[in-house]
């Protein structure tokens, strides 16, 4: 059987093709446009296919809740095109095809459970960590979502007192990732990230952050396994830097796993979202036909 995966990025679309051991086919690359510019080339390249059913991992934020009207959509993002756009209904709709919705670092979590770093586990938290910071969690098998999905990167840390930046985040100034995202490391100190790499007190700095992020993740969700992925974690000095923290802040009060295997880089590397969005497309058609 083949399905199909959709990663709905700020910047581009990856469009996948597999079978239900997440093995990946076929996969295609378009740029992220407006929609009338991608979409027609999205739904091209599954026409190609005779496919069970497609998984959708999106940018956000979205409408996951199945008895809305606009199920599906994408709402209030920054990207003025996409706002309100109903992304499952269009791909539902023009291939005629069960299509399993979430947002991005849900289907990334999802993965991970399935065939990466959290497989064989029933609990786990993949947070992205790069131009926007966002998180999806799973525990006892389930995706967690309520009124809305989680928004993991716009919680409050304690601010380091000797960092004087203000923060990027247009709503909330100095949350997590007005503090910590991509953006916000390159206007603090004047490069990009990639460009920092031996400058040690940028990535103190930014583990300070995170770590205080994951203690709170750590006692509200209690994951059997963070994974931490996105271009900035692309820095794997961080990984040390984030565990120490982590451990000081705390202090002995949680018994956690053997730190270096419990926060960990994505075992599905890059692949993590597009993996899955099939898991998601595996579990759509299975539903249609229960």
């Amino acid at each position: 059987m083949f399905y199909g995966a959709i990663e709905a990025g700020g910047t581009k679309f990856v469009c996948a093709v597999g079978n239900e051991t997440g093995e990946i086919l076929a996969k295609v690359t378009i740029p992220t446009l407006t929609p009338e510019e991608t979409m027609p080339q999205v739904l091209e390249f599954f026409r190609q296919y005779n496919l069970q059913a497609i998984g959708i991992g999106s940018f956000g934020p979205v409408d996951l809740n199945r008895e809305s009207p606009t199920y599906g959509s994408i709402t209030t993002t920054p990207k003025l095109e996409w706002r309100n756009y109903p992304l499952l209904k269009t791909v539902q709709e023009t291939l005629s095809l069960p299509v399993g919705f979430q947002t991005d670092v849900n289907a990334a979590a999802l993965g991970e459970l399935h065939y990466g770093a959290a497989k064989g586990l029933d609990s786990c938290l993949y947070l992205t960590v790069g131009t926007g910071i966002g998180g999806g969690a799973i525990v006892n098998g389930q995706v967690i979502q309520g009124l809305t999905h989680p928004e993991m990167g716009h919680i409050i840390v304690r601010r380091h007192p000797n960092d004087p930046y203000q923060g990027k985040c247009p709503y909330h100034k100095d949350c997590l990732e007005g503090l910590a995202a991509g953006p916000a490391i390159e206007e603090r100190w004047g490069k990009k990230g990639i460009e920092l790499a031996e400058r040690k007190e940028v990535w103190e700095l930014e583990a300070y952050y995170l770590a205080q992020a994951l203690v709170q993740y750590i006692l509200i969700l209690s994951p059997k396994k963070i994974i931490l992925g996105g271009g900035v974690m692309k820095q794997s000095q961080l990984f040390p830097l984030i565990r120490q923290n982590v451990q000081e802040l705390l202090n002995g009060y949680v018994d956690l796993p053997e730190i270096d295997s419990y926060i960990v880089p994505p075992g599905l590397g890059d692949q993590a979202g597009i993996i899955g969005g099939l898991v998601l497309a595996h579990e759509a058609h299975r539903s249609s036909h229960s």
